[in-house]
């Protein structure tokens, strides 16, 4: 399990992780990066794949503003490193 503390809203199933990052690996686009954001308003977490780590930044971080979609986590697709 991900995300499994109360810092978090929910856990995330590692099994589902993985099958983010090889789809975001096996993509026609050439991604980089998998971004985790907790969705408020459908109580889940969702996958988002950008190029470039200047992206990233255009998502508000958990737990900093009451937004809809929120940043919990970013990670390298390949190195499978956390980079945020």
């Amino acid at each position: 399990m991900m995300f499994d503390s109360p810092d978090f809203p929910l856990s995330l199933e590692e099994s589902l992780f993985e099958t983010w990052l090889e789809k975001g690996r096996e993509s026609k686009i050439s991604y980089a990066y998998l971004l985790v954001i907790w969705d408020e308003f459908e109580g889940e977490y969702l996958p988002v794949f950008v190029q470039s780590r200047s992206e990233i930044q255009s998502y508000p971080r958990y737990g900093t503003t009451p937004e809809r979609q929120m940043l919990v986590a970013a990670y390298d697709l390949y190195s499978e490193s956390r980079v945020m």
